[in-house]
């Protein structure tokens, strides 16, 4: 039995599917969390303005609007960036998955799925969401990139990087153990709290966002063949 949630984080459902609706609210509902549900991309937007979920679980396939749109107006938005994002879909090809990850989804699952991995995928993002809760002070600088745990912030020479929470974990995994390599079914285990047969293509693919977003510093991200990632500490910068 998965235990409750003491804080009764407000979780989105979003699919067209009456009956697959109604079996996921019904299993997060049991494990302590406010559920709230929407049939289209457009409820479910209207739905995050209203009351900002901790973690919206999206359908791909929705009418009028896709999955995809709804994700990419999520993090477009400063107001809904930051909220966690678990898509669910029938489309089991790579290319679609890695479309959804590039957008900036936290973890996605296929259908059909067991919903009982379905609420511990829910608990493992938001404990992402939640990771970091060190005090204030704690703070890690190597090089330009400063982390500040407390605050769950991340700035390259002193300019603010958005991430979403997913990101900020694997940054802060790769920052805590830097200079040591980092191999990808590790980082699932650590990060995604998944089992390592799991696609290593999600790291790559939040690996590749992350580098992006953080620009010249992303170079510090290393790839080392046929292991996994190693985060550089470059001479001559505080580490």
């Amino acid at each position: 039995m998965t235990p409750a949630t003491p804080s009764g984080e407000r979780v989105l459902v979003v699919d067209d599917e009456p009956d697959i609706v109604a079996l996921v609210a019904y299993h997060l509902a049991k494990a302590g969390y406010r559920v709230a549900t929407a049939s289209s991309g457009t409820d479910a937007l209207e739905s995050v303005r209203r009351e900002r979920p901790a973690i919206v679980v999206l359908d791909l396939m929705l009418p009028g609007m896709s999955g995809y749109e709804v994700l990419d107006q999520l993090r477009a938005n400063d107001a809904t960036r930051d909220v966690a994002v678990l898509m669910l879909t029938a489309r089991r090809e790579e290319v679609d998955r890695i479309q959804g990850l590039s957008l900036g989804a936290d973890d996605y699952l296929t259908k059909p799925f067991s919903p009982q991995e379905l609420v511990l995928r829910v608990g493992a993002i938001l404990r992402r969401v939640s990771a970091g809760g060190a005090t204030s002070g704690d703070r890690l600088q190597i090089g330009a990139l400063q982390i500040d745990l407390g605050a769950h912030q991340v700035k390259v020479d002193g300019d603010p990087v958005d991430l979403t929470p997913t990101e900020f974990k694997l940054l802060l995994t790769l920052a805590e153990r830097r200079g040591r390599v980092q191999a990808r079914a590790h980082l699932l285990e650590t990060v995604w709290e998944a089992a390592p047969d799991i696609q290593t293509r999600t790291v790559d693919m939040h690996v590749q966002r992350l580098r992006a977003k953080l620009g010249a510093a992303g170079d510090m991200i290393e790839t080392v063949r046929g292991f996994g990632y190693r985060l550089r500490v470059p001479q001559g910068r505080p580490a």
